[in-house]
């Protein structure tokens, strides 16, 4: 029982602490939203409609005015009664402990504050566009009744400078007028709004209109004099080169320049459209395509003084040239009858003569035109141009074959002095040999002089062939050389060590009769050097004598280079 009664009272106690925390939730958001419609009703709004005093209470002003008063009359004597009754009721449910009613009231009160802060930002939104749009008129207006003066003023002092848009241009300009009066009309009406949309009108119209009477005089000027000007000198500088006997006729200048006129005078008709975008991209084309007349005639004459400082110079070079090819060619006939020339060398010659005698016609050709003065300059340039470069390579050519042929003779010359060199150098190696105090020559002695004595049989042979091929005679030297070479050093370093095995067994022999291991061992070094099985004496000698005496080969091979 007791248990029961606690668990009522902490029950009771728990619902009525919820109970207090959302009757407080409430009480703070009637606050929230009585803060908020005093924000609002505080607003100056009233103040704020004084600004229109200074205006013209007529017509459009006068009317929105009486339309702001009603409306914040409206808020301050219904919608905020309304707001304060529903306020003071939802209060009223919140302490009752009716919170869905007072949630009710609640939104309800905040979708009427909602409502009128709306209506208040509308009225103040109105008044300061109204107000703005009466000092920016004013502003505004003044500047376009300046411009539209002043471009009046200059298209009446410089008519003539307007040619055909002068008329279309003082239409746009009148057209103007009648829109300044109906602005002053309606700005006196206190019609601010609407006078605004004729500002707009104005200034949209002004900005195409005013930068004309700047532009179209500018316009005119290229049209009637600047590019006319430098119509008349393209003429007149291919008249001067024409006299100097330039052919120009590939340029088509005089058709050219010919439409070029025609459009101009198209253009000066067409201003009358005042559409300036495009006679400006027309004047800018043809302005490019002028420039280019005086960079082809410019070319023209770069062109001559190319041609005229090298064609002659070129011709002798050509002469000279198909000259040589024939020289060489007659050298290679006879050379290759004692030479094998390798095949992708062979056909040079030929090709070579070929190609000068097809230059020599297209130079001919060229000084007829030359001569006839019946081709452009940058032609002739292009191809005297063309026949330097392949001059330059064909002489080239010609230069490494020539080397080449001499190469020929050069390494000829060369292979057979070695041959010599090699004939005598085995010559040497064999007369060494048999002077050599030794037992006699081992039997690889012999194989290594054999094979030397046959490459060098080999390279001689290679030599004696007609036609020569230089390079396989150069392969069979090379070899010879390495053959010859190693065979003299392999006996240079045979007869070092019989001397040096000599010497060993020289050394050995004072311990003989002491170091009967010792002498056994020599022994056997004295039989393979019988046999002339030198390197194995040598090995065997060497070992007898450092086994008894650490140190004594270097001793002894000291004094074998001293007695050298």
């Amino acid at each position: 029982m007791t248990t029961t009664l606690i668990i009522a009272i902490l029950l009771l106690i728990v619902i009525f602490i919820v109970l207090y925390f959302k009757r407080n939730e409430h009480k703070n958001e009637i606050d929230r939203l009585e803060d908020m419609k005093i924000q609002v009703e505080s607003k100056p709004v009233m103040e704020e409609l004084e600004r229109v005093n200074r205006l013209n209470m007529t017509g459009q002003t006068e009317a929105l005015t009486a339309r702001w008063r009603s409306m914040w009359t409206e808020v301050k004597e219904v919608y905020v009664p309304s707001i304060d009754s529903k306020l003071i009721s939802a209060d009223e449910a919140a302490d009752k402990f009716q919170f869905s009613k007072a949630r009710q009231l609640e939104t309800e009160a905040s979708n009427e504050i909602g409502k009128i802060e709306g209506q208040m930002k509308q009225i103040l939104a109105e008044l300061d566009d109204l107000v703005d749009s009466e000092s920016r008129n004013r502003s505004e207006m003044e500047a376009l009744v300046a411009q539209h003066k002043q471009a009046r003023k200059m298209l009446l002092a410089h008519q003539h400078s307007f040619g055909n848009a002068a008329e279309p241009l003082e239409r746009r300009l009148e057209a103007f007028l009648p829109l300044f009066d109906e602005y002053e009309q309606l700005s006196a009406n206190g019609n601010y709004l609407q006078a605004r949309e004729i500002v707009a009108d104005l200034k949209k119209e002004g900005d195409l209109i005013f930068p004309l009477v700047q532009e179209i005089p500018a316009l005119l000027t290229e049209l009637n004099s600047k590019i006319p000007a430098s119509i008349k000198e393209i003429r007149s500088g291919q008249h001067e080169m024409e006299l100097k006997s330039y052919f120009l006729g590939h340029l088509e200048l005089d058709r050219e320049l010919d439409q070029m006129e025609d459009e101009l005078e198209d253009l000066k008709v067409d201003t009358r459209s005042l559409n300036t975008d495009v006679i400006n991209q027309r004047i800018n084309a043809i302005k490019e395509k002028l420039e280019s007349f005086y960079e082809l005639l410019e070319k023209e004459v770069e062109a001559k003084k190319y041609v005229d400082e090298h064609i002659i110079g070129t011709g002798e070079v050509l002469e000279i040239t198909t000259r040589k090819t024939r020289d060489t060619l007659d050298e290679y006939i006879t050379i290759r009858q004692s030479y094998k020339i390798p095949e992708k060398k062979q056909k040079v010659p030929h090709d070579c003569r070929l190609r000068a005698e097809h230059l020599q016609e297209r130079y001919n050709l060229l000084i007829q035109q030359y001569s006839e003065d019946q081709c452009a300059f940058s032609t002739l340039e292009e191809e005297l141009s063309g026949i330097r470069s392949e001059l330059d390579e064909i002489n080239g050519i010609q230069d490494d074959f020539t080397q080449f042929m001499k190469n020929l003779r050069i390494d000829e010359t060369a292979a057979r002095k070695k041959v010599d060199e090699l004939k005598n150098l085995l010559i040497a190696t064999d007369r060494m040999l048999h002077k050599a105090n030794i037992p006699g020559v081992p039997e690889e002695m012999d194989v290594r002089l054999e094979e030397a004595e046959e490459r060098l049989f080999v390279a001689m042979k290679s030599l004696s062939e007609v036609p020569l091929n230089i390079q396989q005679v150069e392969t069979d030297v090379n070899i010879a050389d390495n053959v010859i070479n190693d065979t003299r050093k392999k006996a240079i370093e045979m007869i070092e060590n019989v001397q040096l095995i000599e010497q060993i067994i020289q050394y050995g022999n004072r311990y003989r009769k002491t170091d009967p291991k010792m002498n056994a061992r020599l022994l056997e070094a004295e039989e393979s050097f019988r046999q002339m099985r030198y390197t194995k004496a040598l090995e065997e000698a060497a070992t007898a004598v450092e086994a008894h005496e650490p140190g004594a080969m270097k001793r002894i091979e000291v004094l074998v280079k001293q007695d050298a």
